[in-house]
């Protein structure tokens, strides 16, 4: 009996022993855990302060989201709870944690749950036994165990981090916790970026059956991937048990969740790229700008980009706004993580009108041209003037600048061996008007085909406040790159002849005053002697004729005039006085409009002309705030003086000649059929290289360029290839765009306002002129 009496003691010994053994045990890993000795424990300052990444936005005039800067896959843009629709935050709970409201991060009748029927009774599947406090604490501060004692230990760190986050929030707020940091797949982070993806709608407006859906992804959003055609039947049966759950919670009638679970999922599927939707070139503009870095020389082929990048960091509080602000931490902002609000000038509206107008013009009508014009040279796409060895070395240099070339010459291959890889056919994707092309080509022959595409560069401004409205830097970003608002230079030609008729207004005469449209010769510095052709009728020459005619007809001989008249040095002067800030040759044949420049450059400086002679900086960003809607900076507009107020009246007045009685823009009028009073110049550059046209009305100032890559890739004859042709249409369009919209406050009815006390300027058809050579009286033909 006593040795019973023993081992009977002995038993209860050891079995409490063993009883107690795994309860000590946790209760020793929670102490460490709490205390940080096995691994990373957030402190209460981190729980209330989580670290987490945040897309920045870049928001249009009108409150629409144009895009946003993310950190890898991570497009996250925070909501509040209020935001969420109630049968969202319902599906959630009734799925993921029926409990939620009465537990404190820990749900101890479902752990036991679990405990009890997989520990115990061995089955496969009892239910999730993790809150919702636990799992934002999983999706905030752990990273994926890799061990089996690694996620046991996650486990009890997810207890501790619960508890604590129910201590630090209330429910609502780790709801809207849980529902911002959620990642649902397809860069779909947070249920804001999740309603934009799946559904093209904003949380607020999600539907019952959409939250079901997007609710029973966060179980597993590989699993249940509704992009993938393979498992939308599995996504359709999982979002319907969601709506299940929810009747079974009381949150949903069964009548409403049978009549809605008869439906498809119906997406409205849009993959976040920063390379697709609206603005696209802008808003890389905006990313280019706010993240630049202070000038080195070292880091510029040419001296006059470090010159303009060296005042713009000097000057331009925009230009490199990341690195010269620092947060309350001392780091610099981060455009991808720090969740900021870039509010714009952009108006969604007119960029939406501005990519259509580019669109219907180049893709409908102008590349289709070019391509019927060159399908027969042997030489295209580039002009018939070039030699093989011209185009080879044009070829040679594409294939080394290219991405693929200077990764093989970071190889150490030779150009030799480059051009040898690049004659290897690949399967590749290429741009195509119609759509993206699948197809078989070697990289070699990808380049020549990319530079038959014309490219162009269009922007809108308004020439008061200086807000630009809309902004298209080409085709398509995806396929091309390169800015050609901001960027881009090119050849200004005869757009650039309206500077050198200011400083004629400025010293009193005006559009009526007449001179004799015959040749002119200039002495040049190294006494050779030039004179520039006509550009016009040889039935016109001798005659006298008036200002406004001789820019209405672009003609070289009245420039040439001017140009003896007043100097080409001050005429430069004027130009930068006005915006231009890239350099002018102060040369006579500015009057070709030579010099290169920026489309930004030539629209606002013509903006000066609608804004009575004040030249207004474009404005692109207007503030930034911080992640909690805190204002970090606000830009206004920088103006000067730069012409007098008649003077600008008188130069638009000029202008009006170039869109009326058969000027070089008339199409504007018996094509489009446009009636608004506009002023304008187009312009073509030798060689048919590069299309101009900026159009003024009294509340908005557009212009667009219309050129291929390279100079030697242009439509082989004026018809074609004029400004009038190639660029006149896109503004033609987009401003028939704009004044069908009666929300954007533009009308055909706006008129330029005459300066106070000015005498009106008289009609120039009443002038006549006269033949210097032999006379006769002819009357003004226009």
């Amino acid at each position: 009996m006593k040795n019973i009496h023993i081992n009977r003691h002995k038993f209860n010994k050891y079995f409490w022993i063993i009883f107690a053994a795994p309860f000590a045990i946790l209760a020793l890993l929670l102490l460490l855990a709490a205390l940080g000795a096995l691994g990373y424990m957030p402190d209460i300052n981190t729980l209330e302060n989580p670290r987490i990444n945040l897309a920045s936005q870049v928001i249009s005039e009108d409150s629409k989201v144009l895009g946003s800067f993310y950190y890898r896959n991570q497009n996250r843009t925070f909501v509040d709870y209020d935001e969420l629709p109630d049968h969202l935050v319902k599906a959630l709970v009734a799925t993921e944690d029926k409990r939620y409201y009465r537990h404190s991060g820990i749900d101890a009748r479902g752990l036991a749950r679990v405990v009890i029927k997989t520990g115990l009774l061995l089955q496969k599947s009892s239910g999730g036994g993790s809150t919702i406090t636990q799992q934002l604490s999983k999706l905030l501060f752990h990273d994926p165990p890799r061990t089996l004692f690694g996620r046991g230990l996650q486990k009890v760190k997810e207890w501790i981090i619960a508890v604590r986050l129910e201590k630090a929030y209330t429910k609502e707020e780790i709801i809207t916790m849980y529902f911002n940091q959620c990642d649902f797949i397809n860069q779909a982070v947070g249920i804001k970026s999740a309603a934009q993806v799946y559904f093209s709608t904003f949380p607020d407006s999600l539907t019952i059956e959409q939250s079901a859906m997007l609710v029973g992804m966060a179980k597993n959003p590989a699993f249940y991937n509704p992009n993938d055609s393979n498992k939308v039947k599995r996504v359709w049966n999982r979002r319907n048990l969601v709506m299940d759950l929810m009747v079974d919670r009381d949150y949903l009638e069964k009548e409403v969740a049978d009549s809605l679970k008869g439906l498809p999922l119906s997406l409205k599927f849009q993959r976040i790229s920063h390379d697709k939707g609206l603005a696209t070139y802008f808003r890389e503009y905006v990313h280019r700008v706010l993240n630049s870095r202070e000038p080195k020389r070292k880091n510029y082929t040419d001296y006059e980009s470090y010159r303009e990048d060296s005042l713009r960091w000097a000057n331009d509080p925009l230009f490199g706004w990341c690195n010269k602000n620092k947060k309350p931490d001392g780091n610099s902002y981060n455009l991808y993580t720090d969740g900021l609000k870039i509010y714009t000038t952009v108006n969604s509206k007119m960029q939406q009108y501005a990519e259509e107008a580019v669109a219907e013009h180049l893709g409908g009508y102008l590349q289709p041209e070019f391509f019927k014009e060159k399908r027969k040279s042997k030489r295209a796409p580039f002009s018939g003037d070039l030699n093989n060895d011209a185009i080879q070395r044009i070829m040679y240099r594409a294939m080394l600048n290219s991405d693929r070339g200077r990764i093989l010459k970071n190889q150490g291959q030779s150009t030799n061996q480059i051009y040898k890889e690049f004659q290897k056919a690949v399967p590749m994707k290429v741009f195509s008007w119609r759509g993206t092309i699948d197809t078989i080509m070697s990289p070699y022959d990808s380049i020549r085909y990319y530079k038959h595409f014309l490219r162009t560069g269009f922007m809108a401004m308004d020439p008061v406040s200086g807000f630009v409205k809309a902004y298209v830097g080409g085709i398509d970003f995806a396929a091309f790159k390169y800015d050609h608002v901001t960027q881009g230079k090119r050849q200004a030609g005869s757009t650039f002849k309206p500077f050198l008729y200011i400083l004629a207004m400025q010293e009193g005469m005006n559009p009526c005053d007449v001179i004799p449209n015959i040749s002119q010769t200039f002495k040049l510095p190294n006494d050779s002697i030039w004179t520039p052709g006509s550009s016009g009728r040889k039935e016109d020459l001798g005659l006298w004729k008036t200002l406004k005619w001789g820019l209405a007809t672009s003609e070289n001989n009245i420039s040439a005039w001017l140009i003896k008249q007043f100097n080409p040095k001050p005429i430069a002067d004027i130009a930068h006085r006005m915006g231009i800030t890239s350099y002018i040759d102060p040369v006579p044949s500015m009057i070709y409009g030579t010099s290169d420049m920026t489309v930004a450059e030539m629209v606002s400086s013509f903006a000066t002309f609608a804004n009575k002679g004040v030249h207004t900086r474009p404005v692109y960003i207007t503030r930034i705030e911080d992640k909690n809607g805190n204002v970090l900076a606000e830009f206004q507009p920088e103006r000067v003086e730069a012409i007098s107020e008649q003077t600008a009246y008188l130069m638009l007045n000029l202008m009006e000649g170039v869109t009326n009685f058969g000027g070089s823009a008339y199409r504007l009028r018996f094509r489009y059929h446009l009636t608004a009073q506009i002023a304008g110049k187009t312009g073509t550059t030798q060689n048919h290289s590069d299309g101009w046209m900026i159009g003024i009305t009294p509340k908005l100032v557009a212009g667009a360029w219309v050129g291929a890559e390279d100079r030697s890739v242009h439509f082989d004859g004026m018809t074609m290839g004029q400004g009038a042709t190639m660029a006149l249409p896109i503004y033609a369009l987009f401003m028939t765009k704009v004044y069908e919209d009666n929300s954007l406050g533009i009308t055909q009815a706006d008129v330029f306002q005459m300066p106070p006390g000015m005498p009106p300027i008289p009609d120039c058809g009443d002038v006549a002129t006269r033949s210097e050579t032999d006379g006769y009286i002819y009357e003004i033909e226009w």
